[in-house]
């Protein structure tokens, strides 16, 4: 199904994907090829370890992998976004789902980019296929309109943004919700998604009453909030504080690290003063879930440090874990409910410390199956034991770390990490993935070629 948003064009397609659901218990009946091939069964396929396919073969996406899958694009690439939250309720699993989502462009000139706030609606779980060998016309028709009744709705309120976005990340203060976006032009600014969000509402109310009312809308009047220029180049790293309100950290590709607070009146002051301890470009940064004053950050130099935003510039950081990857350390989560961290680095491993231990520099876990390098990981929000990840390999991948090795290891799937549950592809150049805060197990990802919603069997 496909809906075209006019300019600039969004869709919403269901698309043929490459898939995996890691279930242990019924891998060994798809891991012998050969006998898989004589016998014209469909299996799974396993990147980097099935042959390569041949001439004449396609891989498609198993519905039964899946409770819920979409798939969605802009007109220009959007390599960054978040989940804005919402006043539709927690934990909520009921269908249809419907999700806000703020996103940011990479266009070919600086000023056609824009910041996309989406609603996603009317989003439904996946059919279950049916038994029924005839069908008389009314069924067939019958049919139809429930599917076109099913069919997801996609509304976009966009932006005018100068510059190409590197990174958005989104928070609520007192009843708003902003974003903090990094450009290009090496500038990082704060936006109100108030009205965005408000000229969502009035498309979506419109076309309930006219099914041929327009689903997008360009919101001409907006100006951030705020503008911060210290950064002498641009950078990706930026996060706010889940436990201090308008609190925010931003990092550059020249190992600056700045430390934002919002005072009375919504005005934010930046220390002009950078964290001192990386020596090359500051990758990601996260907030401690439990001590305000906490922060992590990893970097191209190898290191992750933990620093302590009460102390000087100089003095704030208080841990330095040394060649913490092989090579940059392009990504990290923080774990909501126990003291890990996990992060990701060019030499495509996912490696898990504990905050208890990580001062002796050696994590607790270390996987490896993406066959890149990893572009993005967050921990579930819903499962402390729990997290996705994506790689450079076209792959976004699904972690249970509860999973033991002796409790899972199948001998017919020696390579396979008995931790990792799902494989999703079909995706070109996964940049990010998160989490739906509010709706458990509900996961989005970002590539090259647009933006994937769902939802799998194991979560």
């Amino acid at each position: 199904m496909a809906e075209e948003m006019g300019e600039p064009v969004v869709k919403d397609e269901m698309m043929e994907e490459e898939d995996v659901d890691m279930d242990h218990d019924d891998a060994e009946h798809y891991s012998d090829d050969d006998e898989a091939d004589k016998k014209g069964a469909s299996r799974v396929y396993l990147p980097g370890i099935s042959r390569a396919l041949k001439e004449g073969e396609e891989m498609d996406f198993d519905p039964e992998a899946y409770k819920v899958f979409h798939a969605f694009e802009t007109s220009f690439p959007c390599l960054s976004f978040d989940i804005v939250h919402d006043k539709l309720g927690d934990n909520r699993t009921d269908f249809p789902l419907t999700s806000y989502l703020v996103s940011g462009t990479q266009a070919e000139k600086a000023t056609q980019n824009m910041i996309y706030v989406l609603k996603l609606a009317n989003l439904h779980g996946m059919e279950e296929a049916s038994d029924d060998e005839e069908e008389d016309d009314d069924d067939i028709e019958k049919k139809e309109e429930e599917e076109k009744a099913k069919e997801p709705k996609l509304y976009a309120a966009m932006m005018r943004h100068r510059g190409g976005i590197n990174r958005v990340k989104s928070t609520v203060i007192g009843d708003s919700n902003v974003c903090a976006v990094w450009n290009d032009l090496n500038r990082v600014q704060i936006w109100n998604l108030a009205q965005p969000l408000e000229e969502l509402e009035k498309l979506y109310t419109a076309d309930q009453e006219n099914s041929n009312s327009q689903s997008t809308v360009v919101v001409n009047t907006q100006t951030p909030l705020h503008t911060f220029a210290g950064h002498t180049c641009e950078g990706f790293a930026l996060g706010w504080s889940p436990l201090k309100v308008g609190m925010l950290a931003s990092g550059d590709s020249k190992k600056n690290l700045h430390i934002w607070k919002m005072h009375e009146g919504g005005q934010w002051v930046v220390d002009q003063r950078s964290l001192i301890g990386h020596k090359k470009s500051v990758e990601d940064v996260a907030w401690s879930p439990t001590e305000e004053s906490l922060l992590v950050s990893c970097s191209s130099d190898k290191t992750v440090r933990l620093w302590d935003t009460r102390m000087s510039a100089a003095d704030a950081c208080v841990c330095t874990v040394e060649n913490a990857h092989q090579s940059d350390v392009n990504v990290l989560s923080w774990n909501d409910k126990e003291p890990l961290i996990a992060t990701g680095g060019d030499d495509a491993l996912l490696n898990i410390w504990s905050l208890k231990t990580i001062q002796y520099g050696e994590p607790v876990a270390k996987f490896k199956h993406h066959a890149g390098p990893i572009t993005s990981v967050e921990w579930s929000p819903h499962e402390s034991t729990t997290l996705i990840a994506s790689g450079e390999d076209d792959q976004t991948t699904i972690w249970d770390l509860a999973m033991e090795t002796e409790d899972g290891r199948d001998e017919d799937l020696p390579d396979i990490p008995p931790q990792l549950m799902f494989i999703h592809c079909g995706q070109k150049e996964v940049k990010e993935v998160h989490w739906h805060r509010q709706i458990p197990g509900l996961a989005f990802s970002t590539s090259l070629s647009g933006f994937n919603v769902f939802r799998t069997i194991n979560c």
